[in-house]
């Protein structure tokens, strides 16, 4: 039993009380004078429209408060000045530098790492002279005994080279 379409359009504007927070509210195309678009859709609208009509595009000017408010570049500066969306900005100006948020931000963390059991420096000096050789164990066999006759580790389908273009330095 959802709600339908146009029950949500009235649940909104009886939680706002503002016919200008209506989505389902006409709102006119700057682009297209005859384009009658419901404000939900306006923002897809514009990028759309943009496209088609890029010599008017580039005689309007975006409103730095409401990327939907487009209009002529001449006008602008009047527009900024009379925006009703600067309200909202200023707020937020205003409310991040009164130092609430900054308090959040600066708040010292207590998280510890948990204790770490590997020594690596002692690893080290307990294997002295054993490089790391990919497909080798190391079980404390001196590197320089290690033979040539090492496991394969290849699928059935891969041969191995018979021999390396580089040699190992350890193996001279």
């Amino acid at each position: 039993m959802g709600v339908q379409p146009s029950d949500r359009a009235g649940l909104w504007r009886r939680r706002t009380n503002s016919p200008r927070d209506d989505p389902e509210r006409l709102m006119q195309c700057p682009y297209d004078k005859t384009h009658q678009i419901r404000a939900c859709r306006f923002p897809y609208h514009l990028v759309k429209c943009r496209k088609s009509h890029p010599e008017v595009a580039k005689s309007l000017a975006t409103c730095p408060f409401n990327a939907r408010h487009l209009v002529p570049r001449a006008d602008l500066g009047d527009h900024i000045s009379k925006c009703r969306d600067k309200g909202f900005i200023e707020h937020d100006i205003a409310y991040c530098s009164s130092g609430f948020q900054r308090d959040e931000v600066n708040a010292v963390s207590t998280w510890q790492a948990p204790p770490c059991d590997e020594d690596w420096e002692t690893e080290l000096l307990e294997q002295p002279n054993s490089p790391f050789v990919w497909g080798t164990t190391n079980s404390g066999i001196n590197s320089c005994s290690v033979t040539s006759a090492q496991k394969n580790y290849l699928p059935s389908s891969v041969r191995a080279p018979e021999s390396s273009p580089y040699t190992a330095s350890w193996k001279d």
